[in-house]
């Protein structure tokens, strides 16, 4: 089955960056940039790159050969990405499609990454009989994660599981993460939203650390696809989430995702002091 397929989730509208860059330290070019381009494109380094670039590069690398970019309905800038992407050797055997997510008529902005991932399961139908990548758009993950998925394996579904302490973020940033609960076969039986007090304790006396979901993920699109559907509104972010719909999958089939675990940094963009990383 094929399984050399990646889809980026861009689509977000990167609202906490686009606050947290006023006042900033950050030059006025960079400013006026990330307020105006998804946070995925903002140029950072001294080669000025955007995070998109270096995480296609790390998927290429790693033998994915068909991306899915999600991305709002005003892409201009992606497709002006992509079309420079596609001049460059290295990218010459990638193939990149887009899927947009519309937002709904009484909504001003889009509703959550389940519902992301649906619309371009409805845009491309292929993949609902395929294996697949899904990650955020904003954090740049390792060849080795993507490479990891990719292999083959009795289990159809699976994520990767990040050792906390690895991923080099402070430990209150760590906290704001999701938790993976899994068994002695390494099966996710749970997805714990910033667990606290005697939750986050009790994790941590069966698990021994803090394994983090960094929203990668490997599906079948069958699989995964009705519980996106189905994927219940969040009571505060009024979002559909994608880890509630994993949960909600694991939930009805136990035993359907495997954790494999890691530990590596994952450089993120979420606010201002993140593109300053990319500078030192």
């Amino acid at each position: 089955m094929r399984n050399n397929s990646l889809v980026i989730m861009a689509g977000g509208a990167s609202s906490r960056m686009k606050k947290s860059v006023e006042g900033s330290d950050l030059s006025n070019t960079i400013i006026q940039t990330a307020k105006k381009l998804h946070k995925s494109l903002i140029p950072l380094g001294k080669m000025g790159r955007p995070l998109l670039y270096y995480l296609m590069q790390n998927a290429v690398t790693a033998g994915i050969r068909k991306i899915y970019l999600i991305t709002s309905p005003e892409n201009e800038a992606f497709m002006d990405f992509i079309t420079e992407l596609g001049s460059m050797e290295k990218f010459r055997e990638l193939e990149v499609k887009v899927a947009v997510q519309h937002i709904p008529s009484h909504r001003e902005k889009p509703l959550g990454t389940a519902d992301a991932l649906q619309q371009c399961l409805r845009q491309h139908q292929n993949l609902l009989d395929e294996n697949f990548t899904v990650c955020n758009g904003d954090n740049l993950y390792d060849t080795g994660a993507f490479s990891a998925l990719m292999a083959g394996r009795k289990v159809t579904n699976a994520l990767i599981g990040y050792d906390g302490k690895g991923l080099g973020h402070p430990e209150e940033k760590i906290a704001r993460f999701a938790l993976l609960d899994f068994n002695d076969a390494g099966f996710v039986t749970d997805i714990l939203e910033k667990p606290t007090g005697s939750v986050l304790e009790d994790y941590r006396k069966r698990h021994g650390k803090l394994w983090v979901s960094m929203n990668i993920f490997n599906f079948h699109g069958a699989t995964i696809s009705p519980f996106l559907e189905d994927c219940p509104i969040h009571p505060i972010r009024k979002e559909k989430e994608l880890p509630e719909a994993v949960r909600n999958m694991v939930k009805e089939f136990p035993q359907s995702l495997l954790c494999i675990p890691r530990s590596e940094k994952i450089p993120d963009l979420t606010s201002a002091s993140d593109i300053a990383t990319f500078f030192d």
